[in-house]
Order: C-alpha cells, then sequence, then structure tokens
C-alpha cells in the first residue's frame, strides 16, 4: 500500500537534504505548507511530487498554482 502521508525527514531525504536546511527553508516558506494533526507535521505525498515536478516554487506560489492544476 503506498503511502499517503509523509513526514519532515521523509521530505527531507526525497530533497537530499539534511534536516537543518530543511527547517530553514520551510521556515522560509519556501515548501509546500504541510497538514497538521496536533504536535503533527505531514505532507500529502501526491503534492510534494506534484510540487517537483512544477520545479519547487515558494509556499504563496504553490498555493496559487495549486488552485489552478490538480494536486
Amino acid at each position: 500500500m503506498e503511502q499517503l502521508t509523509i513526514n519532515s525527514m521523509q521530505f527531507a531525504e526525497i530533497l537530499g537534504i539534511g534536516k537543518t536546511l530543511f527547517y530553514s527553508l520551510k521556515s522560509e516558506g519556501k515548501l509546500p505548507r504541510p497538514l497538521s494533526f496536533g504536535s503533527r507535521v505531514l505532507w500529502n505525498r501526491k503534492e510534494v511530487e506534484k510540487w517537483l515536478d512544477y520545479n519547487c516554487p515558494n509556499q504563496n506560489k504553490w498555493e496559487n498554482m495549486k488552485k489552478e492544476i490538480s494536486c
């Protein structure tokens, strides 16, 4: 069964970066908006794949783009 969500370490691994750089990018708004479940922060795997296909736009641009594409 395919995993529907990924955590920050899995996301960083997909990007090929370490956790420090990952959290810097997250705090700078350069990653897609995560899903929050209490203290858990996760990302939709399909959205991350689509975000990568669209050359990793910053969070604001991505939110606008998502309105026009299917994620």
